[in-house]
């Protein structure tokens, strides 16, 4: 999979899905699968476009979406279908003001040499997103392009959306994650050196800084690592501010059982199975620890009655 950050540097002919695919849900699946089977049907590349900063970003920046993956992420995951083109455009002021057609003609026809679009039915594009499907199969007939608008896939007669993947991370719902998207939740990152907060209450903790503006999820986890020369490790994770600490900076700290091993700079995943409680301030450094021993046990049950 090749990576452009910029079309206007490439002319093709290709076969072309649109979409922000934060998640890679159920949905974003689809259109990906029909995208690698119509590009091999009209013998073309695929194009899978997507966005930099996430639109509501660059619209709320003070308020934006909490991203379910980072770019490096949806890299990794998005290469494994075989799409053969992965663009990335710059969202900002000059594409968002940018009509409708004029971005069917300037971007997909001209630069992509857009053959066949696929998109889900709901789909809106261009400024103010005044775009929709009944426009681009109208503009497909202006500049020979087909259309396929793929039906909303559904999870228990509601649309899966990135939104509803977020609120069921929001709460802890991982059983309703794993249906919508077919894979377990994870976050992945570089493991750095921390305040050593951790080592001091007697439970070391891997610290991952997650470099998003807005997690998906806080409280304190049942969780495993993946990325440590193969191995499946079991753990107990929190994803917050640390309140007790007066933390500012949101951070994901794990404590992996019986392990001691050095892994800084080390990349891990950490997949997240089950959620505990929610982050609270303690007003001693005893109640902390007592409340993190209760954390531990309740995790390693959990670990137990995986291997059952």
């Amino acid at each position: 999979m090749k990576l452009i950050r910029n079309p206007f540097k490439q002319k093709i002919q290709s076969v072309i899905t649109i979409g922000n695919f934060d998640g890679l849900h159920l949905g974003h699946q689809r259109l990906i699968k029909a995208l690698i089977e119509s590009a091999h049907e009209f013998t073309l590349p695929s194009v899978l476009l997507t966005f930099e900063p996430h639109p509501t970003e660059f619209f709320s920046p003070q308020s934006p979406a909490s991203r379910l993956m980072r770019f490096s992420e949806k890299w990794n995951v998005i290469k494994q279908y075989g799409v053969d083109y992965f663009c990335c455009l710059k969202f900002n002021a000059q594409l968002a003001c940018l009509s409708a057609e004029n971005f069917v003609k300037t971007i997909l026809v001209d630069q992509f040499g857009a053959k066949k679009i696929i998109i889900g039915d709901n789909f809106r594009f261009g400024a103010k997103r005044l775009g929709d499907v009944a426009l681009l199969q109208s503009l497909g007939k202006k500049y020979h392009f087909d259309v396929m608008a793929l039906p909303q896939a559904l999870y228990q007669e509601d649309r899966i959306s990135s939104t509803r993947v977020r609120n069921a991370l929001k709460i802890g719902d991982f059983e309703t994650v794993q249906a919508l998207t077919q894979n377990p939740f994870t976050l992945s990152g570089k493991v750095a050196y921390g305040d050593q907060i951790g080592r001091q209450l007697g439970y070391p903790t891997a610290n991952i800084h997650l470099h998003r503006k807005q997690v998906p999820l806080q409280g304190i986890f049942v969780v495993r690592v993946h990325g440590l020369d193969g191995r499946i490790l079991p753990g107990v994770a929190s994803i917050g501010y640390r309140p007790t600490f007066h933390g500012k900076q949101i951070v994901l700290e794990v404590f992996l059982f019986d392990f001691n091993e050095n892994i800084y700079g080390r990349s891990i995943t950490v997949e997240f199975l089950s959620k505990i409680r929610d982050e609270i301030y303690f007003d001693s450094v005893p109640k902390l620890i007592a409340q993190i021993d209760s954390d531990v046990a309740i995790a390693k049950r959990y670990h137990a009655t995986l291997l059952r």
